[in-house]
């Protein structure tokens, strides 16, 4: 054992006898990569059966649903022409690739693949396939700057589609609670919960209505400050997304603002 130890006197005889019971090793093995397989495969085959009829429930479910909604969208138009209301508001979209982030440390912006000579619009609201992206905030001819919803610049009006209550949620670039956005000036005792689903008001002629915008993340009330400080997580991707669609602004489909009437001073009556 010693001799084996400090001088490897048996490895010839080990290699021998390792090359020798290979074949064995193999014989004997077969067996259980055989059972191996066919448990594999019977599981997968169950796996692959089970996914199936989750798909077919889901498949259904989204067929009624997709059913209620066109009922709905039916009925709302019906509405609409009864109470002699607009129609609502609808834009183009074209598709962009995400280039590489901005160079300035102190924001929060991408560069993307469209510009000027391809249509992009200063103040574009931009989306991914989940929700409100940001706004394109410069651009160049064949490029155009974004600013990500989370940039401390960055300010979007909101509605709460559980309540109705409208507000404006200020991006937050710190990271601390994990939101990347703040829903501001917001009375301590209003009726926000967390999971409160945050989309676009379309009151500022910029971004459509009903676009996803955040969810509540944590509502901190406190009894010292009238306001709540309330934390949002944006619903798109803003960290891994690559592809973005640049929306056209609606500004152009609404009715022009009418211009304030000029004040007229009031003469001071002569005193007696």
């Amino acid at each position: 054992m010693v001799a084996d130890a400090r001088f490897k006197v048996t490895d010839p005889v080990r290699h021998i006898v390792s090359l020798a019971l290979y074949p064995v090793q193999w014989l004997m093995l077969k067996p259980i990569e055989i059972t191996s397989r066919g448990a594999g495969y019977l599981q997968t085959q169950q796996q692959a059966q089970d996914e199936a009829s989750s798909a077919r429930q889901a498949l259904v479910l989204m067929s009624e649903r997709a059913a209620q909604t066109e009922q709905l969208l039916q009925e709302n138009t019906r509405l609409r022409k009864l109470l002699d209301l607009r129609d609502r508001l609808v834009t183009s979209a074209q598709a962009a690739q995400i280039l590489y982030d901005s160079a300035d440390l102190y924001s929060r912006r991408v560069v993307v693949d469209r510009g000027e000579n391809h249509g992009v619009e200063l103040g574009s609201p931009v989306m991914d396939e989940s929700g409100v992206f940001g706004q394109v905030t410069r651009i160049y001819p064949y490029l155009s700057e974004v600013t990500l919803l989370i940039d401390r610049d960055q300010a979007i009006p909101v509605l709460n589609a559980r309540t109705g209550a409208r507000g404006v949620a200020y991006g937050d670039p710190v990271t601390g609670h994990g939101g990347g956005m703040e829903l501001r000036f917001v009375s301590a005792n209003a009726d926000v919960q967390e999971n409160d689903l945050l989309t676009t008001s379309g009151l500022d002629g910029v971004y459509p209505p009903g676009l996803p915008v955040a969810r509540v993340l944590h509502v901190e009330r406190r009894a010292d400050s009238a306001f709540a400080r309330i934390y949002c997580r944006p619903i798109a991707q803003i960290e891994g997304t690559r592809h973005v669609m640049l929306l056209k602004s609606v500004a152009p489909q609404l009715p022009v603002r009418p211009q304030p009437e000029p004040v007229v001073p009031l003469k001071k009556g002569k005193r007696k």
